[in-house]
């Protein structure tokens, strides 16, 4: 049994990781003995589990499986993982020319989540790395992908607070006016951000490309035209569109 501080939790990822592991269905008693878990615990565990759609009960043999939500999980990482090897040479090129760092991001509701970050010789370690989730209104990557979102989305997914609802607004039309955004000192201090949305075959932004660099150091609108040549090469090569 795990000596996790957090039992629960880690019993739980072990039962997906069990049921990853075996091709069929199993039962409760063998879950139980393979994981050497207590029997209320496993019950109580595969009911939650059960109820959140990530394992399936088959009550005709009372066996379980791996469900819906695993699955998607799943898929997410396969369609994540091609675009981070069709993005890393481009980050890393445009990176290495402003001594900065480069993103891939995709938006998660108001949030973006970072999946990857590759930096420059020399470059500042920042807040952006994978698995980072930041308010998607205060970062290029953010408002690059939020500018192209129908105005239910993007309204929908406006946080008070950093920014008025009317500059929020403005900024977007800006983007959607120009192709690209940026924000200064605005996630660190002293750092700059430009980026561009990856657009997929049905028009929405699938994820974003930036690059952070010093305040001064890079003109902004040939990083974003480097940036947006990439996003087309990659919106090309993965959804086939030109």
């Amino acid at each position: 049994m795990s000596t996790s501080r957090v039992p629960a939790a880690r019993n739980a990822l072990e039962i997906l990781r069990l049921l990853s592991t075996i091709d069929v269905p199993i039962s409760a008693a063998r879950i139980r003995s393979e994981l050497d878990l207590p029997r209320s615990s496993t019950y109580h565990l595969l009911k939650e589990m059960v109820d959140a759609g990530f394992v399936v009960h088959l009550p005709e043999n009372q066996t379980y499986g791996l469900g819906l939500a695993a699955y998607s999980m799943a898929a997410a990482y396969a369609t994540q993982q091609p675009l981070v090897k069709a993005t890393q040479g481009h980050l890393e090129r445009i990176a290495s020319t402003v001594s900065g760092s480069g993103h891939l991001s995709r938006l998660a509701g108001s949030e973006i989540l970072y999946l990857n970050e590759v930096r420059a010789p020399g470059a500042l370690s920042l807040v952006t790395e994978k698995g980072v989730r930041l308010q998607a209104q205060r970062t290029a990557s953010g408002r690059a992908m939020l500018a192209l979102l129908p105005e239910a989305e993007w309204k929908a997914a406006f946080f008070p607070g950093s920014l008025g609802f009317g500059e929020y607004k403005e900024i977007l039309r800006q983007v959607r006016e120009r192709g690209w955004a940026e924000e200064v000192e605005v996630v660190a201090r002293g750092q700059a951000s430009v980026g561009v949305a990856v657009v997929d075959h049905v028009g929405r932004p699938a994820a974003a490309l930036a690059v952070t660099f010093p305040v001064g150091t890079a003109d902004a609108t040939d990083v974003a035209q480097q940036l947006r040549t990439a996003a087309q090469q990659v919106a090309e090569r993965m959804y086939g569109r030109r």
